[in-house]
């Protein structure tokens, strides 16, 4: 009878450190503890505190997922609530953030979550969704998978392999972020079937950011996102949701947007 270990919490924090590209005198230097404590806790021969493996994962900078996994392996009940968008408790701050959404109009808003499945959007974006096929924008509607899929908004961007190796990146970003969520690589791995052999251009020293352009009923619209999330999240669900509001790179776009 065969059965899978569970992963030790110094197993789990050298894992992690290692992912980090961080040495155990840099952590031990970051967390102010000594370079010792930290090999006894990596190599278990020093059981951490639950307030020691906090303090190492928030120096570390993991979510507050990962952050509950690693108490529970050091054998703590986990620190974080893991509570759904519909939950009570968070209603007011999801009003707050849909009234964000709103406010943000008549230019496209979206609330994302930590894999970029929607968890709302305003008004404005059901324009970016015209012609797109209807099965992709089944739940959860995935933003990366919308734009680079070819039932979806890639036939319209124009500066697809631009915006396609911008996308690329941040999904690269966040598999690092999260130490390989499985979800994420699966999701690289499909966009990546998806990629032409075209390079993205090099980007023009008068664009100070990389744009989207995208046609839409004729026109072609120019904008660039900006993300933000909730810094002082102390919940699982509210810390992996951000904010990508779209704002008019150029004059045309935005009388356009307006009008």
């Amino acid at each position: 009878m065969s059965s899978t270990a569970t992963p030790s919490v110094g197993s789990e924090l050298r894992r992690w450190r290692k992912t980090r590209s961080l040495s155990q005198l840099a952590l031990a230097t970051r967390a102010e503890v000594s370079t010792r404590h930290v090999s006894f806790v990596e190599n278990g021969r020093s059981r951490p505190t639950s307030e020691m493996i906090v303090r190492l994962a928030e120096v570390m900078q993991l979510p507050l997922a990962e952050q509950n996994r690693l108490l529970l392996a050091g054998g703590f009940a986990p620190r974080y609530p893991h509570r759904g968008t519909d939950d009570a408790a968070l209603a007011p701050v999801m009003a707050g953030l849909r009234a964000l959404l709103d406010a943000h109009a008549p230019y496209p808003a979206l609330l994302l979550d930590d894999q970029w499945d929607v968890v709302d959007a305003n008004e404005p974006v059901d324009m970016l969704l015209a012609d797109c096929d209807p099965a992709l924008l089944d739940p959860p509607l995935n933003v990366i998978r919308l734009c680079l899929d070819p039932r979806g908004l890639a036939p319209r961007i124009r500066n697809l392999p631009t915006w396609r190796a911008h996308l690329l990146h941040q999904l690269a970003q966040r598999i690092s972020h999260t130490g390989g969520d499985p979800v994420l690589v699966a999701l690289q791995a499909e966009m990546l079937g998806h990629a032409t052999d075209d390079a993205p251009p090099p980007r023009p020293l008068v664009d100070p950011v990389v744009p989207l352009e995208i046609e839409v009923g004729g026109h072609v619209l120019r904008m660039f996102s900006v993300a933000s999330r909730i810094e002082s999240a102390a919940d699982v669900t509210l810390s992996g949701l951000h904010l990508e509001t779209f704002v008019p790179a150029d004059h045309q776009t935005r009388e356009l947007l307006t009008g």
